[in-house]
């Protein structure tokens, strides 16, 4: 009987006091750094929380690789820029053997890609056998050089930018590369009151500096508890039917989708649905997902994994607007 009570009382499952004020202290330390620009950050944490990846679209001047590197000052982490260009090689990115003449020998010296975050700067700019060795690193978590392998560190995230409004010269990553990413995130210019303080703070000499809040032992504490967050049947379920909603929109009459959809999501979206949708609650405070949650990240989730047709290029329709008619056609079961 008091056990009964007891659970009639509890309230919803919430995040540990401890991990919440870390997560409430990282993203303060970056505000003091970045004004704005708050979606972005939350999608940066999201794919570190769930040990995966991200890919970062927007135009220059947008703040990307100051935020990353400021997100690792705040871990105090290991941090590595790589800036893709087309005469890059594998071996610049993953590492080399080097020959030592004075003790004939061969020793390894490790390439840029031994960090804890990775800052892949304009992925798009280097050729394909480059792309494909970082890619694979992603998804192995660990290098071979010269027959030996190595594991990365850990946490290991690799947070790669890409430029929309140049296609001279560039690589773009093929539809099954692009599905190694967790997310998608899409940076858009600032709020004019953001707008504001850049420029207060660019004139007056205000520059502000990032402390570290945690390590990497406590950012795989925080891995750790984000897999604990409660995602109900329901929730489940209604993640299975955004993913068959993407193949057979008709099903859930939505059969002007299906002459724009030419391939829809693979289960591996739906996984990382479902797992971004635990961090997003989890650094918000809370210990369950909402529906609201995996409705704010499947356009991130979904917009580089379908592909779509020529019908819906012909029409400028893109895969976002189709996400988009997705969550308003598909109801919660």
């Amino acid at each position: 009987m008091a056990q009964q009570m007891e659970q009639a009382t509890a309230g919803p499952p919430s995040v540990e006091p401890r991990h919440a004020d870390t997560v409430a202290r990282i993203k303060a330390q970056v505000a003091r750094v970045i004004v704005g620009q708050e979606a972005m950050i939350d999608r940066l944490l999201i794919a570190l929380l769930t040990n995966n990846h991200a890919l970062v679209e927007g135009v220059p001047g947008l703040a990307k690789t100051l935020t990353v590197s400021t997100l690792a000052q705040t871990l105090d982490c290991s941090f590595a820029r790589i800036q893709f260009t087309p005469d890059l090689l594998p071996a610049d990115v993953t590492g080399t053997l080097i020959f030592n003449p004075q003790e004939s020998s061969f020793h390894v010296r490790r390439g840029p890609l031994f960090a804890n975050i990775v800052l892949a700067d304009e992925i798009n700019r280097a050729p394909a056998k480059v792309q494909s060795a970082l890619l694979e690193a992603m998804q192995e978590r660990q290098v071979t050089i010269g027959g030996s392998t190595y594991d990365l560190p850990k946490p290991f995230l690799v947070l790669a930018t890409q430029n929309p409004i140049e296609h001279e010269g560039t690589y773009p990553l093929p539809e099954a590369q692009l599905d190694r990413f967790m997310l998608k995130i899409q940076v858009h210019y600032p709020e004019r009151d953001d707008e504001r303080d850049i420029l207060r703070r660019a004139l007056d000499g205000h520059d502000e500096t990032a402390e570290a809040v945690t390590d990497a032992a406590g950012v795989l504490d925080l891995m750790q508890a984000v897999q604990e967050v409660e995602v109900n049947t329901r929730l489940r379920e209604y993640v299975v039917r955004l993913l068959e909603a993407t193949r057979d929109p008709a099903r859930y009459q939505l059969a002007d989708l299906a002459s724009l959809i030419e391939y829809g999501a693979s289960p591996r979206a739906g996984v990382f649905l479902a797992r971004a949708a635990q961090a997003y609650a989890f650094i918000h405070g809370r210990g369950y997902v909402t529906p609201d949650d995996v409705k704010t990240l499947a356009p991130d989730v979904l917009r580089h994994r379908l592909v779509t047709t020529y019908e819906a290029e012909a029409q400028s329709i893109s895969a976002e607007r189709i996400v988009a008619r997705l969550l308003e056609g598909v109801g919660i079961p």
